[in-house]
């Protein structure tokens, strides 16, 4: 099955500092028909206003991956972790028993980025963080695995779960496909460019839901930059 699910549907807060939107139940927006999809369990599409950010806050028993679009993030945490992570790069963030951390946007510039939540095989173990460079030119026209539960992975960051996220850039016209397979979940926005999958047009920041399908084939109607997690 493949499901647009349109960004004028999506939850939303706009906090003044921070405007986020949901494309899962998340904080106060609650639809009991989008609480993940597999073990995704978060996607928020955040604009975070210069000088802002989160304060200090704990999490745990979560993978918790950013994918920062513009403007960079500047993490620290409880174990002594700090890091700044640029627009094409990502960090990952295991939060295992417990930890606390802050993402502040130092910048004089609105930050934009992903911020994905997967569920982990299992709860409790260490905490840890790590960031990596990903230029886009490496993943143009193909499929490039950024953050994975399934061992090395050529460079990609590692995860407590059995997922993996995916990048790839395509030029219009273009063509890429990934492997998903029976009893698997796949969710895909483009942060920009209109993208086709199967039958379905999805617009910048539009979520495609996909399940059960041996093989997703993702057309650029424009050029456009992708995001996908395959998870169970």
């Amino acid at each position: 099955m493949i499901e647009l699910r349109p960004f004028a549907t999506l939850g939303h807060a706009d906090h003044g500092w921070l405007n986020a939107t949901h494309h899962f139940s998340f904080a106060d927006y609650h639809d009991p028909a989008r609480m993940g999809w597999g073990a995704l369990r978060v996607w928020n599409d955040d604009i975070i206003a210069a000088r802002s950010g989160f304060p200090p806050h704990p999490h745990r028993d979560m993978e918790i991956i950013t994918y920062v679009r513009t403007g960079a993030i500047s993490h620290r945490d409880s174990t002594g972790n700090a890091g700044r992570t640029g627009a094409g790069d990502v960090q990952v963030m295991s939060a295992g028993h417990g930890i606390r951390h802050s993402e502040m946007n130092l910048e004089d510039e609105a930050t934009t980025l992903f911020q994905i939540w997967i569920l982990p095989d299992a709860p409790g173990g260490e905490p840890g963080w790590g960031q990596r460079s990903f230029p886009k030119a490496d993943r143009s026209g193909k499929f490039t695995v950024l953050a994975s539960g399934k061992g090395a992975a050529d460079g990609a960051l590692p995860i407590r779960a059995d997922a993996q996220v995916a990048g790839v850039t395509l030029k219009a016209g273009e063509r890429a496909s990934w492997p998903l397979g029976v009893g698997r979940h796949a969710y895909l926005v483009s942060t920009s460019g209109r993208v086709r999958i199967g039958d379905v047009e999805a617009n910048p920041r539009d979520g495609v839901a996909i399940r059960d399908i041996a093989m997703i084939e993702v057309e650029a109607i424009d050029d456009a930059e992708l995001v996908l997690v395959d998870s169970r």
